[in-house]
């Protein structure tokens, strides 16, 4: 797939200390379309990313993960997208994967970056298996379900409803993918864990949370077939 087709979606919130850097890799790996959501951050971060080549659409509040998603995926997909890779702007992930999971999109609509567990903090390591457990019960998808490092096809932008605002939406997306039928793979790729960025994501609790949101959910959408 030529790079030309492709966008690489970065939701953001008060990354400015780290985003141009982020941009700037991935600009020197080839990718172009690089569209950063603002999601409500006081920092200036949209600023940070306009004046390093990297489009930018703005939420007017914080209005989570979840939100900035469904703004970002839209967006791409209305610009013509051929696909879409998701990329955290707080410098988690590796720049290198956005290509090893554009090359799992052939044949595929949706590709999970699985990463791998060294560096990762043993809290995180823990809250991640039970959300992946649970989100497993859930869809019958086992993977790593609350990676943010992800790929879709044309398909899969075209029928992505993500109606959750803040974290369910990692979990949301398997869901999806499971009730849509899309076709699904991971590779595995690398994680950093820059200081700022350990106390991001969720807690035991939160998972607990977000498990019954989702299932609740899925109870509706069971009721309207």
């Amino acid at each position: 797939m030529k790079k030309g087709k492709v966008w690489v979606v970065l939701p953001a919130h008060n990354e400015a200390g780290s985003i141009g850097r982020v941009l700037e890799e991935l600009r020197r790996r080839g990718w172009r379309n690089l569209l950063v959501v603002d999601d409500g951050s006081t920092d200036g971060t949209w600023r940070v990313a306009l004046s390093h080549g990297a489009e930018v659409v703005r939420h007017d509040k914080n209005r989570g993960l979840g939100a900035a998603l469904r703004t970002g995926l839209a967006e791409v997909a209305r610009r013509g997208a051929e696909a879409a890779v998701t990329f955290d702007a707080d410098g988690q992930h590796d720049p290198d994967s956005v290509e090893k999971i554009v090359r799992a999109l052939e044949g595929a609509d949706f590709v999970v970056g699985r990463r791998r567990s060294v560096g990762i903090p043993l809290n995180k390591r823990f809250g991640n298996f039970v959300l992946d457990v649970l989100t497993f019960l859930l869809s019958g998808i086992y993977t790593d379900s609350q990676s943010g490092n992800r790929g879709f096809s044309r398909r899969a932008l075209e029928e992505l409803r993500i109606t959750q605002d803040r974290y369910a939406v990692s979990s949301e997306l398997i869901l999806l993918a499971a009730r849509r039928g899309w076709r699904v793979r991971e590779v595995p790729v690398r994680c950093f864990y820059p200081e700022h960025s350990k106390a991001k994501g969720t807690t035991i609790l939160s998972g607990f949370r977000i498990f019954l949101t989702l299932l609740a959910q899925e109870v509706r959408e069971w009721s309207r077939r």
